[in-house]
Protein backbone atom coordinates (compact mmCIF):
# COMPACT_ATOMS: atom_id res chain seq x y z
CA UNK A 1 0.00 0.00 0.00
CA UNK A 2 2.56 2.58 0.40
CA UNK A 3 3.92 2.32 -3.11
CA UNK A 4 0.33 3.29 -4.49
CA UNK A 5 0.26 6.40 -1.37
CA UNK A 6 3.86 6.95 -2.85
CA UNK A 7 2.81 7.23 -6.60
CA UNK A 8 -0.21 9.47 -5.70
CA UNK A 9 2.50 11.52 -3.67
CA UNK A 10 4.53 11.51 -6.76
CA UNK A 11 1.14 12.69 -9.46
CA UNK A 12 -0.01 15.05 -6.93
CA UNK A 13 3.85 17.00 -6.30
CA UNK A 14 4.80 16.60 -10.29
CA UNK A 15 0.94 17.68 -11.42
CA UNK A 16 1.29 14.47 -13.66
CA UNK A 17 -2.87 13.63 -12.85
CA UNK A 18 -2.47 12.63 -16.92
CA UNK A 19 -0.96 9.53 -15.93
CA UNK A 20 -4.18 8.55 -13.96
CA UNK A 21 -5.83 7.37 -16.82
CA UNK A 22 -2.97 4.85 -18.24
CA UNK A 23 -2.25 3.63 -15.03
CA UNK A 24 -5.87 3.00 -14.16
CA UNK A 25 -6.25 0.98 -17.95
CA UNK A 26 -3.05 -0.93 -17.44
CA UNK A 27 -4.51 -2.33 -14.16
CA UNK A 28 -7.95 -3.17 -15.94
CA UNK A 29 -6.22 -4.71 -18.51
CA UNK A 30 -3.88 -6.80 -15.99
CA UNK A 31 -6.60 -8.05 -14.24
CA UNK A 32 -8.40 -9.04 -17.12
CA UNK A 33 -5.52 -11.13 -18.07
CA UNK A 34 -4.94 -12.35 -15.31
CA UNK A 35 -8.81 -13.77 -14.53
CA UNK A 36 -8.75 -14.82 -18.09
CA UNK A 37 -5.85 -17.35 -17.17
CA UNK A 38 -7.65 -20.75 -16.72
CA UNK A 39 -10.88 -19.49 -16.35
CA UNK A 40 -14.25 -20.39 -17.99
CA UNK A 41 -14.74 -16.51 -18.32
CA UNK A 42 -11.51 -16.41 -20.97
CA UNK A 43 -13.52 -17.09 -24.58
CA UNK A 44 -15.96 -14.40 -23.77
CA UNK A 45 -13.01 -11.55 -22.85
CA UNK A 46 -10.96 -12.74 -26.13
CA UNK A 47 -13.81 -12.02 -27.97
CA UNK A 48 -13.91 -8.07 -26.45
CA UNK A 49 -10.26 -7.28 -28.11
Amino acid sequence: MSFIAELWMFLRVRKKFWLLPILIMMVVFGGLVVLSQGSAVAPFIYTIF
